[in-house]
């Protein structure tokens, strides 16, 4: 049987995590608060953030400005503005 999480991003119970995909308390408190479904869709703005911005994951500062990003969308409702973005409308 799946583990459930009252998920904070879907705000309603749903899928969670198979194990802890970020390391420490951070990681714990998304392991615990944030869906399976919520973690694909944090995914999908991560790769936008990382081609568009061309992050690098060696780099100390885009790893933390990554971090900062996840932590306002997972948890605090914030949408991740990527500039030039128009995403597309369902009738396309």
């Amino acid at each position: 049987m799946a583990r459930t999480v009252n998920c904070i991003y879907l705000k309603k119970e749903s899928e969670g995590l198979g194990f802890q995909l970020y390391p420490g308390p951070l990681g714990k408190r998304i392991f615990d608060n944030i869906s399976k479904e919520a973690w694909g869709l944090w995914q999908a703005k991560q790769t936008m953030l990382i081609n568009e911005k061309k992050l690098s994951m060696m780099n100390v500062e885009d790893r933390g400005f990554l971090e900062t990003q996840m932590i306002n969308f997972l948890f605090e409702g914030k949408d991740v503005e990527i500039e030039g973005y128009v995403p597309q409308k369902d009738d396309e």
